[in-house]
């Protein structure tokens, strides 16, 4: 994947096949710590520790439909690329948590790329789930919480019609 906007959609997907009907996705840009933190939770079905101890296999998956899951293991060595780590805490019944970390000014780390449209797509595509971005670099933060959108729209799914709300709402993330 070439920037970790993908690697976010692919990790919120798992969370949708969790399940989970609530998500929430953090990005903290921390340039004096030279830090850069991605940070994915669920409400999902969640996964036992063996599992949680094999995900960054590449060989390994839960999915029926193919015989490797390359999502987290990809996640996972970018972070290390760049001088960072992916740490993940699951419990059955509660949720999934993913927080990867990134070297900030490490020269093979990927750039963060167009959460815009990663954004878009997910809360467009997935009108019945809960999403929070939060996006903070510096004194800079931004929140987007789908929930108040919704109530913008008296409770109708948030779909083609309330994207102009969500376009408004999302153009704030470039910090």
């Amino acid at each position: 994947m070439e920037d970790l906007s993908l690697h976010i959609l692919d990790i919120v997907e798992n969370s949708i096949r969790a399940k989970a009907s609530r998500i929430m996705i953090k990005v903290m840009e921390d340039i004096e710590k030279d830090s850069l933190t991605i940070e994915i939770r669920d409400n999902g079905q969640g996964i036992d520790e063996d599992t949680v101890k094999k995900v960054l296999d590449p060989f390994f998956t839960t999915r029926t439909t193919r015989k490797v899951g390359l999502g987290l293991p990809l996640l996972s060595q970018a972070a290390r690329e760049s001088g960072g780590d992916v740490q993940i805490e699951s419990e059955v019944g509660r949720g999934t948590r993913v927080k990867a970390t990134f070297g900030y000014s490490h020269i093979d780390r990927k750039p963060l790329g167009n959460m815009e449209a990663t954004l878009r797509a997910l809360i467009v595509g997935n009108p019945e789930i809960a999403f929070i971005y939060e996006h903070k670099k510096g004194e800079l933060e931004y929140r987007l919480d789908t929930k108040g959108i919704r109530a913008k729209t008296k409770g109708r799914a948030i779909s083609k019609s309330s994207q102009e709300k969500i376009d408004n709402q999302i153009m704030g993330i470039e910090l």
